[in-house]
């Protein structure tokens, strides 16, 4: 069975081809991305009405160049799937348009997806999976959770942020320094010249007894230490300030992590999310794990980001776990806002309007 996906929650168009077999895991055939980074780099910022329109500009050419790497044609897929939610409401709508109207023509079904089960379920596209149970953080520019993850559709939230994600902490402090969209590769860079210990940063909620986070406030504190450096700073105290901050993001980020392990006894940690691609990040959540005796499973670093490789993928496991309805009515909706943990257990979140149950390959 092949499962065609498409991603446009927010600032990337991805499609991607995954094809699935009774006795195997699915495996990925193809797939294409086009960033809007440097279009909205322009503005500072991803601009709603902007990504809508570079969607559907992208959407078509990107399946037709699938398509052609697998190998396949528009017949030879058996499911569309969709970002259905979280993200920019005119952003989903295109690609769920497009997914659903694109099925019905094929006389295919549709199947909505859920964006951070995308995330959480794609290390299971690398060269070696994790098994379940495991601990998932998921880490992007709008979400910082902490997931306990029992087996497909099976969540529970541990923990998660109560004001700004790991990823608008880095992207807003490095506004603030001057680096531009998108923030966090490029604070990263820098603080790669820096002293982490340059600056004393808050760790917020680090000591709080829970595994929820918070980053508000260390945003504020990168805000004042720079209007302390004054309009003459040099390169160096810039690279420090970014190193400060990314070691500052990191440590709350690895000791909610190793806590969660601790807990639950647990020996398998999940990270996905663009924040999963930063190495410091990597290296210090690697070295933490190795002392618990556990170990930490990362997607392929080109797979970080949005995709539609994640969102194929998410479709394919739920409809050989038995968790999917399809659509077969061309009806569909999105869901701007949509906490992962409604799509648990054996809901049929993915369900809309009049679908079919579907079992499995």
């Amino acid at each position: 069975m092949k499962v065609l996906g498409f991603e446009s929650s927010c600032d990337e168009t991805g499609v991607a081809l995954v094809e699935t077999h009774a006795d195997g895991a699915p495996r990925l055939l193809a797939e294409a991305l086009h960033t809007q980074m440097q279009m909205q780099a322009a503005y500072g910022g991803v601009v709603p009405e902007l990504a809508s329109r570079d969607h559907i500009r992208r959407v078509l050419p990107l399946t037709r160049t699938v398509l052609a790497q697998a190998g396949c044609t528009l017949a030879d897929v058996d499911v569309v799937a969709y970002t259905r939610g979280p993200g920019l409401a005119g952003a989903l709508l295109v690609g769920a348009g497009v997914a659903v109207a694109l099925a019905a023509a094929l006389g295919k079904p549709a199947l909505g997806i859920h964006h951070l089960e995308g995330h959480l379920l794609s290390p299971f596209l690398g060269d070696e999976a994790p098994s379940f149970p495991f601990l998932a953080l998921l880490v992007s520019g709008g979400h910082t959770q902490l997931m306990h993850v029992e087996g497909v559709g099976r969540y529970a939230l541990l923990g998660e942020t109560i004001d700004d994600a790991a990823g608008e902490a880095f992207d807003k402090s490095a506004k603030l320094l001057g680096l531009g969209y998108p923030g966090g590769p490029a604070l990263a860079r820098l603080a790669a010249f820096g002293n982490p210990k340059a600056y004393a940063l808050p760790r917020p909620l680090l000591h709080s007894g829970n595994l929820d986070f918070s980053f508000a406030g260390l945003k504020t504190a990168v805000m004042t230490q720079h209007r302390k450096l004054g309009s003459n700073v040099c390169d160096q105290d810039r690279a420090d300030l970014a190193a400060s901050t990314q070691a500052a993001i990191v440590d709350v980020l690895v000791a909610k992590s190793l806590k969660a392990l601790q807990r639950s006894g647990l020996k398998r940690l999940v990270v996905a999310g663009g924040v999963g691609a930063n190495q410091h990040l990597r290296d210090q959540l690697n070295a933490g794990a190795a002392k618990q005796g556990a170990r930490v499973f990362y997607p392929p670093l080109a797979l970080c980001t949005d995709n539609g490789a994640m969102i194929a993928l998410a479709a394919a496991l739920r409809l050989q776990h038995g968790l999917a309805v399809l659509q077969t009515d061309g009806a569909f909706d999105v869901r701007p806002r949509w906490p992962l943990a409604d799509v648990s257990g054996d809901v049929a979140a993915t369900k809309v309007g009049r679908g079919t149950g579907f079992a499995g390959p």
